[in-house]
């Protein structure tokens, strides 16, 4: 049913906390991936978070403003950051067998403003030279679009509360907080479109 809903698409929430803005130069240092789990009413809800705290490649480019909102320390001695290669390889791993378990064909990103999220992945993946990237390299899902349309709000935490589920700021700026809600908003927006994807199966049940 996932593969039917999307095209063949598995959607992956995933969101990146970095140096910076340029993905080029700036520091990957956290990933977080929600997967998306559907019933047999169609409906789809948020399941398995898996996070890795990251350690900046070498010669990476750190802001001062950016690890102000982030609130990470880099170095800090106790922080359990595994280098890029490994977190997206095990990030990786999960995904393709979610792609096998759904019967899709590809995963498709879905962020908040989710070319910035891609972009800093991609570059990950071009840096570490891995080869099996189960994620299609443009194509993907974006929140801040979907809710705009789906609620009136283009700020995640505006359209989590628009949505009617609560934000806790306190948590913001984390990636596996911020992947969480962005699945939660997604699903959301999702599950209210049920109704208006059925009827098109009825009008070309073919094309699907």
């Amino acid at each position: 049913m996932m593969a039917n809903r999307f095209r063949g698409f598995l959607p992956v929430v995933v969101d990146v906390e970095t140096g910076g803005f340029n993905s080029k130069t700036d520091a990957l240092l956290e990933i977080a991936a929600v997967f998306l789990d559907m019933d047999d009413e169609g409906l789809i809800r948020r399941g398995e978070t898996i996070r890795y705290h990251v350690k900046p490649f070498e010669g990476a480019n750190l802001e001062p403003a950016s690890l102000a909102v982030n609130g990470i320390d880099p170095h800090h001695p106790l922080r359990p950051a595994i280098d890029e290669q490994d977190a997206l390889q095990r990030i990786f791993r999960e995904v393709r067998l979610a792609v096998r378990d759904a019967h899709c064909s590809r995963a498709v990103l879905v962020g908040h403003n989710a070319h910035f999220d891609l972009s800093f992945m991609n570059e990950a993946v071009s840096r570490a030279a891995i080869k099996r990237n189960p994620f299609h390299p443009f194509s993907c899902f974006d929140t801040a679009t979907i809710c705009g349309i789906a609620f009136g709000q283009t700020v995640l935490a505006r359209a989590v509360s628009a949505a009617g589920l609560e934000w806790d700021e306190t948590q913001a700026h984390s990636a596996a907080y911020d992947a969480e809600m962005t699945a939660d908003v997604f699903c959301e927006a999702v599950n209210r479109f049920r109704d208006v994807f059925e009827r098109s199966l009825q009008r070309a049940p073919s094309q699907y």
